[in-house]
């Protein structure tokens, strides 16, 4: 299972990498959707949604936003940041909000059709805000839709978020002891979580630098670096909340060694409007 995960990274980080720094903004845009759009077909297989037609009316609904959201926001001279703005903020406070349902972690756990309709409104609060936040990451609030300066912000973000589970997972091997969240996530640790807050934190300030972040701007950059690892955390477990309640192991099987899309993508969902709003309001 290792030697598979590895060389599925190994396939799918360039490519993603290559995809973020060479694709303009309106290409990485559609290509982003359609990622959350299968993250979003899978968190609804969580909250039990079993009817493949109504999944379906679903996320066309969830793109439909995504259209709407960019015909709504353009304008004679291009395209308006506000919209996106302002959904990118909804999200980050609904990932504050998702820190109280995992402190009664067992609300939504009863099958019952009111709990579903939570984890249908959840879905859609976390899809549809990180999708915002990653176009205006990637273009700089749509002012550059094809440069290379604000593409590599978008990858600092992800890399942030990769460093922080990768540095979480091998932390946790080697020192963890005390668990994070047992009842949710019996795996996770807190050694693990201060793991993954340090490299997350040395890969973003690399990426900073690569950007182009000055040196008075670090320490700013580093509070942003560790609320953008702490959110994805929330957005991880949360996850892992939603598959506890259906019994599941893994979001979905798409990616071979990995689980599905979603698996992949729990952090970085919720870190990127947090990683956004954290930049444009420290002011690097």
């Amino acid at each position: 299972m290792t030697r598979t995960r590895v060389l599925a990274a190994l396939v799918m980080t360039p490519l993603a990498i290559a995809a973020i720094l060479l694709l303009p903004t309106p290409w990485m845009a559609a290509l982003g959707a359609a990622v959350f759009l299968i993250g979003l077909w899978e968190w609804l297989k969580l909250a039990e949604v079993d009817d493949t037609l109504s999944r379906t009316v679903l996320l066309l609904l969830n793109l439909a936003l995504m259209v709407l959201l960019t015909w709504a926001s353009g304008s004679s001279s291009g395209l308006s940041p506000a919209l996106f703005q302002i959904v990118a903020l909804v999200g980050a406070v609904w990932w504050l909000v998702a820190l109280l349902w995992l402190r009664f972690y067992t609300f939504g756990s009863d099958h019952r059709s009111w709990a579903r309709l939570f984890k249908l409104a959840a879905g859609t609060l976390a899809i549809i805000p990180a999708w915002c936040a990653m176009c205006l990451i990637h273009s700089g609030n749509f002012t550059q839709l094809h440069d290379l300066h604000q593409h590599l912000w978008l990858l600092t973000a992800l890399a942030v978020v990769w460093a922080a589970d990768s540095g979480a997972y091998f932390a946790g091997r080697a020192f963890g002891k005390r668990k994070l969240a047992p009842r949710i996530s019996p795996n996770k640790t807190v050694e693990g979580l201060l793991g993954g807050l340090a490299g997350g934190v040395v890969v973003g300030l690399l990426g900073g630098w690569a950007a182009g972040v000055s040196l008075a701007q670090l320490p700013a950059l580093t509070v942003v670096c560790l609320a953008t690892v702490l959110v994805s955390v929330v957005g991880d477990l949360f996850e892992s909340l939603l598959k506890r309640h259906v019994g599941a192991k893994d979001s979905g099987h798409l990616i071979p060694g990995h689980g599905g899309i979603l698996d992949r993508i729990d952090g970085v969902v919720a870190a990127l409007p947090v990683f956004l709003i954290g930049r444009e309001l420290l002011g690097f």
